[in-house]
């Protein structure tokens, strides 16, 4: 593994490693799927958490410690559209908007996650160069994996979100790769927004009794 930590290219002055690059396009590839509702965006996002894990294991404790935490949730969300297989009109998981309990469920859970996590990495510094940062997109991210697997329009918002901080840090921290993924995750975002937001309008619209399913 210690061979994706070895530089790719250099780009714009960056230097671009396999791990950085090869785990985030898995990512983006995961987000698109995500976007189509593919069932196939949870092992894909599993794959991107094992090769960013294997990379940072033995090297950097922490990070590999957040991909492992994200391996987990995408095995929760492969379960969670494993039930809800079928219940959109086209065959798909059916996704909404969610409700103002758990929106304010999650707000808090991610404050206080950030909080938290922010204070474990200062507390061991060798777990995160930029605590409060770095807790921040880890936690809002696990967050925005969590609203995806439960099929909310919310799910869009909180990468938004991660993104506006993820950017700048992943560009000052020499992570040149990932900076220019959350660019395009960005156009992304916005393009999966909407399509949930109007899809989210079409699987609520109730089925009249005798007409066609």
């Amino acid at each position: 593994m210690n061979s994706l930590n070895s530089e790719a290219f250099t780009l714009f002055g960056q230097h671009i490693l396999w791990s950085d690059m090869v785990g985030n396009l898995f990512g983006l590839a995961a987000l698109a799927l995500g976007w189509r509702r593919s069932i196939w965006t949870w092992p894909v996002q599993f794959l991107a958490g094992l090769i960013l894990f294997g990379a940072f294991y033995g090297h950097l404790t922490g990070s590999a410690g957040k991909q492992a935490v994200v391996m987990l949730v995408a095995l929760f969300g492969w379960w969670q559209w494993q039930r809800g297989k079928g219940q959109g009109e086209d065959g798909h998981i059916a996704v909404r908007f969610a409700t103002w309990r758990e929106r304010g469920a999650m707000a808090a859970a991610a404050a206080a996650g950030t909080v938290a996590v922010a204070l474990l990495f200062k507390a061991y510094p060798t777990l995160s160069w930029d605590p409060w940062p770095d807790a921040y997109i880890f936690v809002g991210t696990v967050v925005a994996m969590y609203a995806q697997a439960r099929g909310m329009v919310e799910f869009w918002f909180a990468w938004l979100l991660v993104d506006l901080v993820g950017v700048p840090l992943n560009f000052a921290n020499g992570y040149a790769f990932s900076g220019f993924v959350y660019v395009i995750y960005g156009a992304l975002v916005l393009w999966g927004m909407r399509d949930w937001w109007l899809r989210s309008r079409k699987d609520a619209r109730p089925v009249l009794e005798g007409a066609p399913a």
